[in-house]
């Protein structure tokens, strides 16, 4: 199993920043999720991040709706979604959950920690969960071996930020901007300055994520970020394809064309 720790300080060697993709489990398929961020990981994705489909995405904005509202069409479950995170982890990419906390509030925490673990997942990324109400989690999570990942944004308060990645092992999520997901023109200027901002309280590795979709953001993000993360992009090119190969296609050239930013 590649651990973050492991990701991360390849890229640093390598003098890069380390390129994070993420796909929901169930999307296109249970088995086309799967192909998908398999695809990423060849095209060079170091880090996969498994989205577990949620009823009331907050966060999302309408391109990863759309794609979770049809993986749980698909009746997407969590089984699904951890058999979805071992087909990934066996490329060699480190491989993450992304979650609602009420998914593994329902699960149980224990329980979910050690069938993520077990499934080779290295970790979770949990937007809405507060630090204040973190601790069974992160004791879970430790147990478990895997790592806890939250998030940091322009509106936080160094204070908020201090913790915020108390909490965070493996890497700090800093969200580029005050909104939903999507990628967009150009990425938010507040970007840079919420990373110096989260540097200054840990020696974690900062990524960047909400509003990347092309290489040449990739390459800016690059540039002050220790990771760049891109989802909508990813997901728009398997909507937008007329079959499941031409789809795979795409998901490929898109991971190629940031792979080459993140090294430019």
């Amino acid at each position: 199993m590649t651990t973050l720790q492991t990701v991360f300080a390849k890229a640093k060697a390598d003098d890069r920043a380390a390129l994070v993709g993420y796909l929901p489990a169930g999307f296109p398929t249970k088995d086309g999720a799967i192909a998908a961020a398999t695809a990423m990981v060849e095209a060079g994705c170091d880090v996969i991040e498994i989205g577990l489909p949620y009823s009331d995405p907050l966060m999302d904005g309408p391109t990863i709706q759309d794609a979770v509202h049809r993986a749980l069409t698909n009746g997407t479950r969590i089984a699904d979604v951890l058999r979805t995170v071992e087909g990934v982890a066996k490329t060699g990419a480190a491989t993450l959950v992304m979650t609602y906390w009420n998914p593994i509030d329902r699960y149980g925490a224990e329980r979910f920690a050690r069938d993520l673990a077990n499934a080779g997942g290295v970790g979770t990324i949990t937007p809405d969960l507060t630090p204040e109400e973190a601790g069974p989690w992160r004791e879970a999570s430790a147990a478990a071996g895997i790592d806890t990942v939250f998030l940091v944004a322009p509106s936080s308060t160094d204070e908020r930020i201090e913790a915020v990645v108390e909490c965070c092992t493996g890497f700090v999520y800093a969200a580029s901007l005050m909104g939903v997901t999507g990628a967009r023109e150009t990425v938010s200027s507040a970007a840079r300055g919420l990373v110096e901002r989260t540097r200054a309280h840990t020696d974690l590795p900062v990524c960047v994520g909400l509003g990347v979709g092309t290489g040449r953001q990739a390459a800016e993000v690059a540039g002050y970020a220790d990771g760049v993360i891109v989802g909508s992009a990813f997901i728009r090119r398997l909507l937008d394809a007329a079959d499941e190969t031409s789809g795979l296609a795409a998901v490929r050239a898109l991971g190629a064309e940031l792979a080459a930013g993140v090294r430019a």
